[in-house]
């Protein structure tokens, strides 16, 4: 009876075990071959940990060189574009050196004043310093104008101490020597070289106004202008005359 009771099949198909009947068993994995399949999965993240690791230096690398390598493309480019400066005359250098020493610097060369005559502008350079580090602009200590007469280059204005030229001292200039001169210059295509001079007594002086210098016409040689920059002043035959204005 009990036997049959335990084989017995129920009426929907399935077969029902008794208490005291063994149930089925689930399988395991043995610890070996879990220990094997985790050393697998641990090489493969690794390669693939190496691998991101190698593709984020070369994504860092072309980020970091892409955007210098067009700008120094270009910096090249403008420094091949700059013209070169004109190389100085040799007997312009000679007799820039003959006026003012070996250690001349010539600035400008050429139709200075807009007459037909070459002209040159030199000066002693004052190197910056420390302690002149701080005044902006070419500071020098002198310059003159030579100007091409007849194949000869003759002076026809001078600044040391003093402003002068063949008439005398210009308009303006200081009774006492300056230490040096802050010199600014440029190029109008009419009027021709214009030349600011402000006279530099020590770092401290920054308020001086500088002194107009530039070529009239109609008495043919450089004058000082007035602190509106309009009129040309008369030149004095010795320093401390007030200056007088002349009509240009």
């Amino acid at each position: 009876m009990r036997e049959s009771m335990i084989s017995q099949p129920t009426q929907d198909g399935c077969r029902h075990l008794s208490a005291n009947e063994d149930r089925a068993t689930p399988s395991f994995i043995s610890w070996g071959s879990l220990k094997q399949q985790r050393r697998k999965i641990l090489r493969s993240m690794g390669a693939t940990l190496k691998f991101s690791m190698s593709f984020l230096a070369v994504v860092c690398l072309l980020a970091g060189c892409g955007p210098d390598a067009p700008a120094t493309k270009s910096e090249t480019a403008t420094e091949a574009a700059k013209p070169a400066e004109p190389a100085v005359p040799e007997d312009i250098q000679a007799a820039a050196k003959s006026l003012l020493g070996t250690e001349t610097q010539v600035l400008l060369f050429g139709d200075l004043a807009k007459t037909g005559k070459q002209q040159f502008l030199a000066a002693n350079v004052i190197p910056k310093t420390p302690k002149n580090d701080n005044i902006a602009g070419t500071i020098i200590t002198r310059a003159v104008i030579g100007e091409n007469q007849d194949g000869q280059w003759t002076e026809i204005f001078r600044c040391d101490e003093h402003l002068k030229n063949a008439k005398g001292y210009l308009g303006l200039t200081p009774l006492s020597p300056p230490a040096g001169w802050r010199i600014q210059y440029e190029q109008d295509p009419v009027r021709g070289l214009q030349l600011y001079f402000t006279p530099v007594q020590s770092a401290a002086d920054t308020h001086v106004l500088p002194i107009g210098v530039r070529w009239n016409p109609k008495v043919k040689r450089y004058q000082t202008m007035d602190r509106n920059y309009e009129n040309f002043l008369l030149e004095a035959p010795t320093l401390g005359e007030t200056p007088r204005s002349m009509l240009r």
